[in-house]
């Protein structure tokens, strides 16, 4: 059927509510919008669903959400693992809690044991329950950081990390299957708690994530000796790590935590933000005005659904708080942990690996170079990290050291299989706390990694299409570098182009192809002259194309230099392919 023969199928068909046909009567003179709401499926991808809330086959709504939980629970029943459960997690976006209790009830009624947690949780913690829980899958109804009109819907498996190769395609197959919302199940929520297969969790849970998380902690000492003077301000975004960060904050000493009050409390309309994202500089107005107040050491965000942690540390030379990427506070993060693991054990392990993401900074080849442990690149999304780890585990060889990707998130510890904010912030705080005893500041602990390793400046240029068309441009400047590899890019020259959609990795000058040797993905990547690069790919969960680069500068003024003409060549690159 096309769109209008959709559209009117919703308006007619009894199975949707009266809410629902009012929204679409409302658009009914908007041809456009009719079509943007029923041109195709919402898309089950890699990462599940996210999209805007509303009515139509394009959009977040419970109907969607039992669709996309039909076919999850149909591949959970085909391969005989009902019996193992899921878990379901909810942030603090709109119709999250309904959404989290749709999908539960979908299960239920296919004779799975849905475990829900009772109020917001962070998506760590989800991460967390699955292996706690002994589950086959879990489900976590979140946006991240879209703005207040998105919502989603990931899906992860029994090791606690989103779906990789061979479940992803096999839980994708089963959702693009269900093409009759009617043959969707669901089921009376008492019903569901009658038969046992609906669960209510919480407390527990967040008891045993809090004892994991304080099993990373590697210098107590320091933090007993800097716990009254460090300064640390903190904002949960209107998300779900205000309990979480706050309770092990304290519980492993701090005395002096600071939460933005304007944004404390959970609120899916983000009002004090425009844009939910601790690498927006917006997302930082309040904390950084609370710190100054409070004459902070640092000043910490996490997104709403808390696997993403910012971070601004104050210099005390010039009273500036300085903003660190997600690939310097990874950085700063990976050197501390392996450096102080080295530390106190007097080696580290010969097996040990730092893993990082095809787009993230190249100071952690650096870093895994000088500590002499091995450097793993994934392609981008955690869950490729979160991979790795399985296979340590699967194969006995292998000590997963650190693992983190340029868009702010890290994990420490194997407790979970994803990012995990509430340990970065954890760690983080520990970090200051020890360098503070050095009478040093995490920005002195900066400056003198870029001394050691090199001035490393890494950027990304993100350009945003919206609809249909929007798509269609993206899809034209991938197709036009895939057919034209620059030879030079801002002054540096192409040594080598990764086709990771080919799997193929060719020589510039040699004309030599060797495989990629990961997965299939629509990236592209040029090595370049003096250790610069530069990598593009759609995004996986917005409709933007992203292009990532990095530079090596002799000075922070002369890496600043050569990112901004990296950024203003990649600008013009764009503006004359579309």
């Amino acid at each position: 059927m096309d769109y209008k023969s959709i559209y009117q199928a919703w308006l007619t068909n009894p199975y949707f509510d009266d809410a629902t046909k009012k929204e679409l009567e409302s658009i009914g003179q908007d041809e456009n919008e009719i079509k943007e709401r029923f041109y195709k499926d919402l898309e089950f991808g890699t990462a599940g669903l996210r999209g805007i809330i509303g009515a139509g086959t394009n959009r977040m709504n419970v109907y969607t959400v039992r669709k996309a939980t039909q076919g999850l629970a149909n591949y959970i029943n085909k391969k005989g693992f009902a019996a193992k459960g899921v878990a379901i997690a909810f942030d603090s976006r709109r119709m999250s809690p309904e959404f989290a209790d749709e999908a539960a009830l979908c299960l239920a009624a296919n004779g799975i044991k849905a475990y829900v947690f009772e109020s917001l949780r962070p998506t760590p913690e989800l991460s967390f329950a699955v292996r706690q829980l002994k589950c086959i899958a879990g489900i976590n109804i979140t946006a991240s950081h879209n703005p207040p009109e998105y919502n989603g819907y990931k899906v992860y498996w029994e090791d606690g990390a989103q779906i990789t190769p061979p479940h992803d395609g096999g839980i994708m197959d089963e959702v693009k299957a269900v093409t009759d919302y009617d043959t969707v199940k669901t089921m009376d929520k008492a019903d569901a708690q009658a038969k046992g297969l609906y669960e209510v969790i919480g407390a527990a849970i967040d008891d045993l994530y809090m004892e994991e998380l304080k099993k990373q902690v590697i210098h107590w000492d320091s933090i007993k000796e800097a716990q009254k003077d460090l300064k640390i301000v903190y904002t949960p975004l209107h998300g779900t790590g205000n309990i979480p960060a706050r309770r092990v904050l304290k519980e492993i000493g701090f005395e002096n935590v600071y939460v933005v009050p304007e944004q404390e409390l959970p609120d899916g309309e983000f009002p004090t933000v425009s844009y939910p994202n601790p690498e927006a500089e917006e997302a930082f107005t309040l904390a950084l005005k609370l710190a100054k107040e409070k004459d902070a050491d640092l000043v910490l965000a996490t997104d709403p659904d808390a696997d993403r942690l910012g971070v601004y540390v104050k210099d005390t030379k010039t009273g500036e708080y300085i903003t660190l990427t997600g690939n310097m506070s990874g950085c700063l993060l990976a050197d501390y942990e392996i450096s102080q693991r080295k530390e106190k054990d007097g080696k580290l392990p010969e097996d040990g690996a730092l893993i990082k993401t095809i787009v993230t900074s190249n100071m952690a080849d650096a870093i895994a170079k000088y500590y002499d442990v091995k450097l793993i690149e994934v392609l981008t999304g955690f869950k490729f990290i979160g991979q790795q780890i399985l296979g340590f585990e699967n194969a006995g060889k292998g000590t997963y050291l650190f693992g983190f990707e340029e868009s702010y998130g890290c994990l420490i510890g194997t407790h979970a299989r994803d990012k995990d904010a509430i340990v970065a912030t954890m760690a983080l705080c520990e970090a200051a706390a020890y360098y503070k005893t050095k009478n040093m500041t995490l920005w002195d602990a900066m400056i003198e990694m870029y001394e050691r390793y090199g001035f490393y400046k890494d950027g990304i240029k993100a350009i945003g299409f919206e609809g249909i068309a929007g798509l269609e441009k993206i899809q034209n400047i991938m197709t036009t570098l895939r057919e034209n590899t620059p030879k030079e890019i801002a002054g540096y020259q192409v040594l080598s182009a990764r086709d990771y959609k080919a799997d193929t990795i060719k020589d510039m000058a040699t004309g030599a192809v060797t495989p990629t040797g990961l997965p299939n993905s629509n990236v592209l990547y040029y090595d370049l002259s003096d250790n610069a690069w530069l990598c593009a790919r759609p995004s996986g969960t917005e409709p933007k194309i992203k292009f990532y680069y990095g530079v090596v500068g002799q000075s922070l003024e002369d890496a600043d230099a050569k990112s901004a003409a990296m950024a203003e060549a990649v600008g013009k690159m764009i503006d004359e392919m579309l």
